[in-house]
């Protein structure tokens, strides 16, 4: 629950960057990382770093303004950050406010950032991933859902997938039960919609995926191998071993041709196909036409973000690990040369980079604006 993936099922692997350069506590994270800072838009943001194997916040400019002292943080969300006191095993999870002031004391096992006013947490189990039950505190830190949950999501437009006794369901922000558990796994909503699967067992279950509305009502049947979120009207689906795209009345709108697909961004998809010279697939992007607008060639990629994407060159297997990550324009021109160890999307004009396990900060222009540390 560390990493919040929104995602309705990875049966057609994301496309990963990060090759085996983060750091102990980094690797639980990676996803948190990856994702976009979250704060009001009247407030500058804030950027994690570590320094001597503590965390702590920098700006834009790199300025710490919350000194180094937390064993982990995460990136703030509505004004909050996230932090862990103690190690990845035992740790205690709790949150501070942006002067870098414990709002909320670390007490929890696992827990997320804020979103929409409220944040996922967990009490009781052992070590990562224990099993205790999950419910819901405000920014009082005040339990406001009970701990009830095997599972908790964020909430995502209202509505927050949970499970209780291996369905999947959702709640709204009082904790009613709104969609009856029922589902042998799903996914958040995005644009109205979630996708879900029925039959299977576990993650990664034979079954099948459809798409639900928030009624719960089904909107589109149940007939995908995978299926992820909507993103720019969108969904990336697997049947019989090839990604392809659907709309949200569930047509098809680019066919299942690729390999790997993610989610549309900034109107661009990250795509796999496979190439024969290199007995893998490399990775290019599409429109939504389908059309490949920047052609295969890397050996891993990220989607689009502040017009820039970060690409990987290089390495071995399905991560590429021991390649370099660069970043290219919409043109798929290097505007930043690989020389990275590990590259993240862009957020807030600045993009959280490796060098070895140390972790910098670098603008669009390709400087550092914090040099790699641990």
């Amino acid at each position: 629950m560390i990493t919040r993936i929104t995602l309705a099922v990875v049966l057609f692997m994301s496309p990963l960057l990060f090759g085996g350069a983060i750091v102990n506590a980094q690797s639980e994270s990676q996803d948190n990382q990856a994702e976009a800072v979250s704060v009001e838009p009247s407030e500058p943001a804030l950027f994690p770093v570590q320094v001597d194997g503590k965390s702590g916040y920098i700006d834009k400019t790199g300025t710490i303004v919350i000194d180094p002292q937390f064993d982990f943080a995460w990136p703030f969300s509505e004004d909050l950050g996230m932090m862990r006191i103690g190690d990845v095993e035992n740790g205690k999870y709790g949150y501070i406010d942006r002067t870098g002031k414990i709002v909320i004391n670390p007490q929890f096992d696992e827990a997320s950032s804020f979103s929409e006013g409220l944040s996922a947490v967990r009490i009781g189990g052992e070590g990562r991933r224990g099993f205790g039950k999950w419910g819901y505190i405000d920014k009082t830190g005040a339990i406001v859902i009970d701990l009830q949950f095997g599972w908790a999501e964020d909430f995502s437009e209202g509505l927050a997938l949970v499970e209780i006794e291996g369905k999947s369901g959702y709640i709204d922000r009082t904790g009613t039960l709104v969609i009856e558990p029922q589902f042998d796994h799903a996914g958040s909503f995005s644009e109205g919609l979630a996708a879900v699967r029925i039959g299977g067992e576990a993650l990664c279950g034979v079954g099948e995926y459809g798409y639900i509305d928030k009624t719960g009502a089904i909107v589109i049947q149940p007939q995908f191998d995978s299926a992820c979120d909507f993103a720019e009207g969108l969904a990336g689906v697997h049947i019989r071993c090839k990604s392809g795209f659907i709309d949200k009345t569930g047509a098809i709108a680019i066919a299942p041709q690729f390999g790997y697909a993610w989610a549309f961004s900034d109107g661009l998809a990250v795509v796999g196909t496979w190439d024969d010279v290199v007995g893998r697939d490399l990775f290019g992007y599409i429109d939504k036409t389908g059309k490949i607008v920047i052609n295969p060639q890397f050996d891993n990629a990220l989607p689009f973000s502040e017009g820039l994407a970060s690409v990987r060159i290089g390495g071995e297997g399905p991560l590429a690990i021991g390649g370099k990550s660069g970043y290219i324009d919409k043109t798929g021109k290097f505007v930043i040369n690989p020389q990275f160890d590990g590259g993240h999307a862009f957020s807030e004009g600045l993009a959280c980079v490796y060098i070895g396990n140390k972790m910098g900060y670098i603008d669009k222009t390709g400087e550092y604006v914090w040099e790699p540390s641990s």
